[in-house]
C-alpha cells in the first residue's frame, strides 16, 4: 500500500514538472494524484469493478483540483491534468498493442474494450464533478451563501 501512495504521488508530480506546473503547486498535484489512486485502488481490492472504480478516482481527482484551485486561486487543469496520470490505463493500452501485434486479436479486442471504457469513466468523472460544482456554485448563489 505505501508503495502505491508514494509512486502514484511520484507519479503525478512527475508529470506536473513535465507539464511545467508552477513550483508550490507540485505537491498539491502530487497529493491530488495520490487520493485519486487510492480511491482507485481500494475500490479494485475490494471487488469492484475496475472501470467504476477508475470513475471514483478520477471523481474525486476533479473534486479536489476544484478544492485547490479555488483555494490557491490557480486553474483547475493544473491539478486534474496531473492528478489524473495514475489512473490513465497506459498498461492496458500497451497490452491491448502488444496482442494484436501477435495476431491474438480476442484478448486485444478485450484489453482494447477495457482501454476505452476506463478512458470514458476519466471523463465522466471529470465531467461529473465539474457539474456537481456548478450546481452547487448556482444554488449558493440562489440562496445568497
Amino acid at each position: 500500500m505505501i508503495q502505491q501512495i508514494v509512486t502514484s504521488f511520484l507519479a503525478s508530480v512527475a508529470f506536473g514538472i513535465i507539464f511545467n506546473v508552477p513550483k508550490k503547486s507540485l505537491l498539491k498535484c502530487g497529493f491530488t494524484g495520490m487520493v485519486g489512486w487510492m480511491f482507485y485502488y481500494v475500490l479494485k481490492d475490494h471487488g469492484v469493478n475496475i472501470i467504476f472504480a477508475t470513475f471514483v478516482g478520477a471523481f474525486w481527482v476533479a473534486v479536489l483540483s476544484h478544492v485547490f484551485a479555488r483555494k490557491y486561486r490557480t486553474p483547475v487543469i493544473i491539478f486534474s491534468v496531473c492528478g489524473i496520470i495514475p489512473l490513465v490505463p497506459g498498461g492496458f493500452a500497451y497490452d491491448a498493442m502488444r496482442h494484436f501485434v501477435i495476431s491474438e486479436y480476442n484478448v486485444a479486442l478485450s484489453l482494447a474494450a477495457k482501454v476505452f471504457f476506463m478512458s470514458l469513466a476519466i471523463a465522466i468523472g471529470l465531467i461529473v464533478s465539474e457539474v456537481m460544482n456548478q450546481l452547487i456554485r448556482d444554488w449558493r448563489k440562489r440562496r445568497g451563501v
